[in-house]
């Protein structure tokens, strides 16, 4: 399947509406030795998917209807981070996870609560997250989380002949595709479903004509994280400017 999509118009962006302030201090999810604070741009609804491309290309992400990056005092671990899908490089893991579940059907559901997703998703945290707070998600939490959306946003399952294996949310960009958050059966044994993702979101790319696919933040030092530079080649936003980071060790700076 393709995505479908609409392009935006070139009206001026009304970035004389949108407020920016800095949150108090917060135990960080990746790094259990520090402090994080966010920036969040405000308010919610003036931010639709053209201006929030824009906020893409300057190190923004969402979660739900918060649109933030990170502002911490002391440290920058964490690097926005995005692939050139026409230079996009596989190696022998990531053709071997697209052969493994090329067999995959990708579907588009709506935006709207679906109870196969739900069940799915307290399966993946309970395995994958235990203890890391989004384990014991009620209802609620999970659709402010992954269903309020005030842009465009798909959500994608793929499945075969054992059901739903993954689910993907995914916004699309003026410039690319944005990968909100997947979730994945995390008992198939031999599973590259992560991997795999990334792949067919790379593929959705070149096929829309679509230049980046947005990764989310690269942090080197969190193994939740740090498996972004994997996919080659990368680029990280460091000091204000989209520029590649190395395979080896990119350097963990950011605007």
């Amino acid at each position: 399947m393709v995505i479908a999509m609409s392009m935006p118009d070139d009206a001026k962006l009304p970035y004389s509406l949108l407020h920016f302030y800095a949150t108090s201090q917060y135990p960080c999810s990746y790094l259990s030795d520090r402090q994080a604070r966010s920036q969040v741009a405000t308010p919610a609804y003036v931010i639709d998917s053209q201006i929030y491309s824009s906020l893409v290309r300057n190190g923004f992400r969402r979660s739900g209807i918060f649109t933030y990056r990170p502002h911490c005092d002391s440290c920058q671990a964490c690097v926005p981070v995005r692939l050139p899908v026409a230079q996009a490089e596989l190696d022998r893991s990531q053709r071997r996870a697209i052969k493994r579940h090329g067999h995959l059907l990708a579907r588009e559901f709506p935006l709207a609560f679906n109870d196969a997703h739900y069940a799915l998703y307290q399966r993946y945290q309970a395995s994958r997250h235990p203890g890391g707070g989004m384990d014991d998600d009620s209802r609620e939490q999970y659709e402010q989380f992954l269903l309020q959306s005030r842009v465009d946003t798909r959500i994608i399952e793929f499945s075969d002949e054992h059901g739903v294996c993954m689910v993907s949310v995914i916004d699309v960009l003026d410039d690319g595709l944005s990968a909100v958050y997947t979730f994945y059966d995390p008992d198939r044994p031999q599973a590259s479903f992560g991997t795999y993702n990334v792949l067919w979101q790379i593929q959705q790319c070149r096929a829309l004509g679509l230049p980046y696919l947005y990764l989310g933040y690269w942090i080197g030092e969190s193994r939740k994280m740090a498996y972004k530079a994997r996919f080659q080649p990368i680029e990280g936003l460091i000091d204000g400017e989209w520029q590649p980071l190395p395979a080896s060790k990119p350097p963990t700076e950011t605007a």
